[in-house]
């Protein structure tokens, strides 16, 4: 592969290099959150910040970790953990935002994927699509973990994830509603928890690449709720999720002090 940083050492779009993170990460889409994050840390700085992905490091338990943020969707989310893999780092949480599906997933809950549905491009062009999108059996242990003991509404199953926002939300109007619409209904049925943008194409990336992989988001309303006109409260504040990531590495890191996996 050409090397486009043309021997800078960094990596060519998260402009980090194997000195600049530590083996754990916790992965925000939004910019705006990386220093959020980062105030959950010890000595946290700012180390680069290139395009969509910001990067602090600071330390947890005494061991170095980062906060990368991957932009929206699949693409930017896969690149972002092939990149930072490339530097060392083997275990990645993502916190986001979610819309719920099941009329028990409400605003303001937490929910911590299992695994996803792969209606999306990215992870195609890693795996057929037979292969399934699973998380990390030791992240999700450790997120449901750090969510009962912080006494946090949550839920534990599959998520979906897709391309398209307003597919999601006006399907409708989409030329291929015939589609969307059918679909939609059938991960309703399965008891697909929540909708979202990333999971799938990490998953995947993270199961090729050898490393861990986990997801928790906060959810911010539910579409379901709205159309039988159930209460359908909004939450925008993503530090509950924060919190439950934040616990979870500081597990995933202790246990590993045990196994020397640090």
């Amino acid at each position: 592969m050409v090397d486009y940083t043309e021997g800078s050492g960094k990596q060519y779009h998260t402009g980090v290099g194997p000195d600049d993170i530590g083996k754990y990460i916790i992965m925000p889409g939004d910019p705006k959150r990386c220093a959020k994050i980062a105030e959950h840390f010890e000595n946290a700085k700012l180390v680069a910040d290139v395009r969509e992905y910001v990067t602090y490091t600071g330390t947890l338990n005494g061991v170095k970790v980062s906060v990368t943020s991957t932009g929206i969707g699949g693409p930017s989310a896969a690149i972002a953990i092939d990149e930072l893999s490339k530097c060392g780092a083997h275990t990645f949480l993502r916190v986001g935002t979610c819309g719920g599906m099941q009329e028990d997933v409400l605003g303001g809950d937490i929910v911590i994927a299992t695994g996803a549905v792969r209606m999306e491009g990215t992870s195609r062009e890693f795996a057929p699509i037979e292969y399934p999108a699973v998380a990390d059996i030791h992240c999700v242990n450790a997120m449901m973990n750090a969510a009962q003991k912080l006494g946090v509404r949550h839920h534990v199953g599959v998520c979906q994830c897709k391309d398209s926002f307003f597919g999601q939300h006006e399907p409708e109007v989409m030329p291929v509603s015939y589609e969307l619409e059918n679909k939609w209904q059938a991960w309703i049925r399965m008891g697909c928890l929540a909708s979202e943008m990333e999971s799938a194409a990490l998953f995947i990336a993270g199961q090729f690449l050898r490393v861990r992989c986990g997801s928790c988001f906060l959810v911010v309303a539910n579409q379901e709720r709205a159309k039988k006109g159930l209460e359908n409260k909004q939450a925008h504040d993503t530090e509950l999720a924060i919190k439950v990531a934040v616990e979870a590495l500081k597990e995933l890191i202790e246990k590993d002090k045990i196994s020397s996996n640090c």
